[in-house]
């Protein structure tokens, strides 16, 4: 007979939560978690990496607009997920990593020898997740899951780390099937002082530009961007993760082409710029070369994030909720001359590029999104064609721009396919970062998942290859012995083609036309466009 134990709560509490996927690895100390899963209606998704599955979940997270469960072992599977947090963390995407103990008897800072024990193991998440519930004994589960939930939840979304004993997820337990869990994320509205002052800088602006980032789209705020920027006429520029908040080809619309000296200059040139769910970090100020002459309004959920980079009129709230209330409270404004400007400003980008004789890049990024259907959602790796993507890809796009580790984009596909099979997904790697995820083959063959895998191999790490050659004259340990990745594919029973950059469109339209998973070769070495935050540029 079965005996209902600490494993059954977890998943009783994850689906009273409304939880219907689960990612993970099995390990010694949560399979009494692992056997309560069998006796759920929860799907579960086994991936062979830890931090593959963390990447998962972060991208099933990001498509879906909720919580992803997680659900790992101890000691070096909970450290394997730290990566993929990080990402997770510095995307807000809501992933609610759960992960085993070593018995009660061991916690403490003692040092008794278990097998994973680590003599703190939570003190290593404490600085990469948005909070961490450690849980005692089996009666705390529910209530720890929930908060961990909700913590994901609450604006700022972010990744929650839970801890469980393994003798607390084997105990039997006494108490009543877990049926309802409350975990109602707090809204957060902007002051209404903030609203009124922000709307009559931007009401007497005479020009102002707005930058949108990914706060915009993780709110649902972009259909009150919309209606703010074309009351304002004011243009606007996404950041490469804001991608998507603003349609690429409005009148308005300045693309994300953010690492341009001419989109930074266009936007340090407006009196009133307001910033909306970014930091302007690194990547979004173009290697913070970009220095605003204006006065700013930065609307922002994460609090750590409000005026770190630049002063101004901060306004801690979520997106949507600022957003609705300034399009309500701003003045109209009529300047014909706002669309010319961005007009002029995209025209100014791509004189720019047409003297660097980058038609392949172009061309490659080009017949991409010709064989992309419109619905579908592409991951993308850190690699050269990623690094194109974010400021020439015309719509949304996942990729791991946040923390920038390797190895995002094919994980991070399989989990998107497993909260929608009905479309195809594509991931984007290099040669070097495919290398992180080839054992996820496997796991794309083993739930035969829609996913088609475009693999750019140049032979090596390519943008890191353009960096150490620009700065030193040559580059080190950047050549990569690699296998024959069609072969490879195939050894998985995963079909596999190798294209040119002449057939990418067709081959890749066929792969992804195709059902369960593909993978798609280009032998090519791009080049990356000539950056203009440096000095002597």
């Amino acid at each position: 007979m079965t005996v209902r134990n600490g494993g059954d709560l977890v998943v009783e509490s994850l689906t009273a939560l409304g939880a219907t996927t689960v990612f993970g690895l099995p390990g010694q100390h949560a399979l009494g978690a692992f056997d309560a899963l069998r006796r759920s209606q929860l799907a579960y998704v086994g991936l062979r990496v830890e931090n593959n599955a963390g990447f998962a979940a972060d991208a099933f997270a990001r498509v879906t607009g909720t919580a992803a469960p997680l659900l790992v072992s101890t000691g070096p599977g909970a450290l394997m997920t730290l990566a993929a947090l990080q990402e997770s963390a510095a995307a807000s995407a809501p992933v609610v990593a759960i992960g085993s103990q070593v018995p009660v008897a061991g916690l403490g800072g003692g040092r008794h020898g278990y097998l994973h024990e680590l003599a703190d193991q939570k003190a290593s998440f404490r600085d990469v997740v948005k909070s961490v519930h450690p849980v005692r004994t089996a009666s705390q589960i529910p209530s720890a899951i929930a908060a961990a939930w909700e913590s994901a939840l609450t604006a700022p979304f972010g990744p929650v780390w839970v801890e469980i004993p393994q003798d607390v997820l084997l105990g039997a337990v006494d108490v009543p099937p877990v049926t309802a869990l409350e975990a109602a994320p707090r809204p957060l509205r902007p002051r209404p002082e903030l609203i009124a002052e922000a709307a009559a800088r931007l009401s007497a602006a005479e020009r102002p530009a707005i930058v949108a980032g990914g706060g915009v789209i993780r709110s649902g705020g972009t259909a009150e961007l919309l209606v703010l920027a074309e009351k304002l006429a004011a243009p606007v520029a996404t950041t490469f993760g804001g991608k998507g908040a603003f349609p690429w080809e409005h009148p308005l619309s300045l693309q994300s082409w953010l690492e341009d000296r001419h989109t930074t200059e266009f936007l340090a040139d407006a009196d009133v710029l307001l910033v909306v769910g970014s930091g302007l970090g690194e990547l979004s100020s173009n290697y913070h070369t970009f220095r605003p002459r204006g006065r700013v309004i930065q609307i922002e959920a994460d609090l750590g994030k409000l005026e770190s980079n630049h002063p101004g009129l901060g306004i801690h709230s979520d997106a949507a909720l600022a957003l609705r209330a300034l399009g309500e409270a701003v003045e109209r404004r009529d300047d014909p001359a706002a669309p010319k400007a961005a007009a002029e400003l995209l025209a100014r980008v791509r004189d720019r590029l047409a003297t660097q004789d980058l038609d392949t890049e172009q061309g490659v990024v080009a017949a991409v999104r010709q064989a992309l259907p419109q619905d579908s959602p592409s991951f993308w790796d850190m690699t050269i064609l990623a690094y194109w993507a974010w400021s020439a890809w015309p719509g949304p796009m996942h990729s791991a721009q946040g923390a920038g580790g390797l190895g995002y984009g094919f994980p991070a596909a399989l989990g998107a396919a497993a909260a929608d099979r009905g479309r195809p997904v594509l991931a984007v790697s290099g040669d070097g970062g495919a290398m992180y995820s080839i054992a996820e083959l496997a796991t794309a063959r083993q739930y035969d998942l829609p996913v088609t895998w475009l693999i750019v191999d140049d032979g090596g790490y390519g943008i890191l290859r353009e960096y150490m050659t620009d700065a030193f004259g040559a580059a080190t340990a950047t050549e990569l012995s690699r296998p024959d990745f069609v072969a490879l594919a195939e050894s998985f029973g995963v079909p596999a083609v190798r294209t040119t950059t002449e057939r990418l469109a067709a081959d890749l339209g066929a792969a992804l036309a195709t059902p369960g998973p593909s993978v798609v070769v280009l032998p090519a070495v791009l080049r990356m466009f000539a950056p203009t935050h440096l000095a002597q540029d």
